[in-house]
């Protein structure tokens, strides 16, 4: 099949730039063909996010939005952030005192999720066909190296690659340019930077875990609109960073979670148990006590920020929102940049296939422009003044590298540059070498065990099909990772996939329960031998999140 534009991944950034080029041609009288493809079983059923969403890209693509029914309706009233000092106490951080990206006023408590299935159907009634369920599997390259297309993967394969009786072929997607939406770490975008060195001269790019989970809690404690922010326990006694959140949504429900930089140096750290431990703490407990956990999904973020962005054009393609890590970490939000990027992208690839029409080319060209005019967009200038901050914060810590920041966001921009430049796989200590962390049994009530929370994702795979966790080297997990760090993947993996188990003979096993699997992406990210390749599974397999 050919299209004038095939996106890969029905995400922010993928649906905003199909919106955009039919708003283009529509305007201008002219006929597209433009086709969205999503690995999820329908669109939004793989989106996690916070999440706090600043509409200004919104604004722009559909200013009517509200009367449109866009399910914005729960209006940002009232920011805390805190430094929680131990697992029973903390201390809110003045408004004076936080730097100005982290203010929400304007800003919307919302699921990114929800608002991706709204921008669906306002790209199929602009004219644009989406394809949920159907995984971009592998890349098409033209003769002369240019992108020419996307792959869907075969559908109906057994464990060893045979077709079964419900054996369906892929699709070839041809198209004139190809945009990669697929979010953080995705597996066709991570080939492109390699392929075309888009990251040279770049800082190294740097990744969270974020976990989060939706309860439904008492009324009388719901506040809609509150947002909570915080950092220090318990992350800080193991020696990593990163922060909590809790917001108040609608319908008497809030979102909590937290983001774990994955630059940690302790393999015996775990994120999840990290985040089932941070719930007990008074501040968060407070909420949650007698209410019901209904949701449960995890997801890496891009957060090395304009330090780390990389080329986003090559021949035939573009690299957009966080497949290429337009997240800006200093706001813990990334929907409105990725939105940009995909609306500077429309209209940088219109211009190109109308220009491509009269002169009867046919696309494949590596359109630098777009670089161009990323730079010349407020998104650019909003990734620069923030490129200090996750360094910052990496280098110096909470406490001192947020006193820097606040003086980089609120008072004067420094005039330097801080770099970060060590991959975060690169840090783990040896285990011998590293403190042993005792988690605490779930209680059941605010804490919970990965099984049930998995449970909770509505994670389905079909079991008879290749592993799309694929191992370079099957020695490495027992013969390296698991004598130098205790096998890290037993715990940095937030569904269980990865197990070290025994056989009738007491022999040593690595296991991957591929089942579990959330497409979080984080083994593909922490692995220190970086020998976990996450590859797209059958289309329509994963979590099935909702409101998330």
């Amino acid at each position: 099949m050919t299209f004038d534009v095939v996106i890969v991944g029905a995400g922010p950034a993928g649906l905003s730039a199909a919106c955009r080029l039919m708003q283009q041609a529509q305007d201008k009288g002219e006929e597209l063909t433009v086709c969205v493809v999503e690995k999820g079983s329908e669109v939004g059923a793989h989106i996690l996010s916070g999440a706090i969403i600043e509409p200004r890209a919104l604004n722009e693509l559909f200013p009517n939005w509200k009367a449109l029914g866009a399910p914005l309706s729960t209006e940002v009233t009232c920011d805390q952030v805190f430094l929680l000092n131990n697992g029973q106490s903390g201390s809110k951080i003045p408004n004076c005192l936080v730097p100005k990206t982290m203010h929400n006023h304007g800003n919307y408590v919302g699921s990114v999720g929800n608002l991706c299935r709204w921008l669906a159907e306002q790209a199929e009634q602009l004219g644009v066909e989406i394809f949920p369920g159907f995984a971009a599997a592998n890349i098409i390259y033209g003769a002369e190296g240019q992108v020419s297309g996307i792959g869907t993967g075969d559908m109906g394969c057994d464990a060893q690659g045979n077709p079964k009786e419900t054996y369906m072929p892929g699709m070839d997607l041809l198209a004139k340019y190809t945009i990669f939406s697929e979010g953080c770490r995705g597996h066709l975008g991570k080939e492109l930077i390699a392929k075309y060195q888009l990251d040279e001269g770049k800082d190294a790019q740097h990744y969270g875990i974020g976990i989060k989970e939706l309860w439904d809690i008492d009324a009388s404690k719901h506040q809609p609109g509150l947002v909570l922010h915080g950092a220090g326990w318990p992350l800080k006694e193991a020696g990593a960073s990163g922060g909590f959140f809790l917001y108040h949504a609608e319908d008497a429900q809030v979102v909590v979670g937290l983001i774990t930089d994955l630059n940690y140096d302790n393999p015996h750290l775990s994120p999840f148990d990290e985040f089932q431990r941070m719930k007990h703490h008074p501040l968060i407990a407070q909420y949650l006590s007698g209410g019901k956990r209904v949701a449960y999904g995890a997801r890496a973020i891009t957060k090395g920020g304009f330090n780390a962005l990389p080329k986003m054009s090559m021949p035939g393609a573009l690299l957009l929102g966080c497949d290429a890590g337009t997240l800006n970490f200093s706001k813990i939000k990334g929907t409105h940049t990725a939105m940009k990027s995909g609306m500077v992208a429309a209209e940088t690839l219109f211009a190109a296939l109308m220009d491509a029409e009269a002169e009867g080319a046919e696309g494949g060209y590596d359109l630098e422009s777009y670089g161009e005019n990323f730079q010349a967009s407020w998104v650019y200038d909003e990734l620069y003044k923030s490129r200090n901050f996750g360094p910052l914060l990496h280098k110096y810590g909470t406490v001192l590298g947020g006193a820097l920041n606040l003086i980089d966001q609120n008072i004067c921009s420094l005039p330097f540059t801080v770099r970060d430049n060590n991959p975060d796989h690169s840090r783990l200590k040896l285990a011998s070498q590293s403190a042993a962390i005792a988690y605490p049994k779930p209680d059941g009530q605010l804490s919970f065990d990965k099984p049930s929370s998995v449970f909770l994702s509505s994670t389905n795979h079909e079991e008879n099909q290749p592993c799309h966790l694929r191992l370079r080297d099957s020695l490495i997990p027992l013969g390296d990772n698991l004598a130098k760090f205790d096998e890290p993947a037993q715990r940095y993996c937030p569904a269980g996939v990865y197990e070290i188990i025994e056989d009738g003979s007491g022999e040593k096993l690595f296991q991957i329960n591929s089942q579990n699997c959330v497409h979080c992406k984080t083994c593909d990210i922490k692995d220190p031998a970086q020998n976990i390749t996450w590859v797209a599974p059958e289309g329509g397999g994963g979590p099935n999140y909702p409101n998330m």
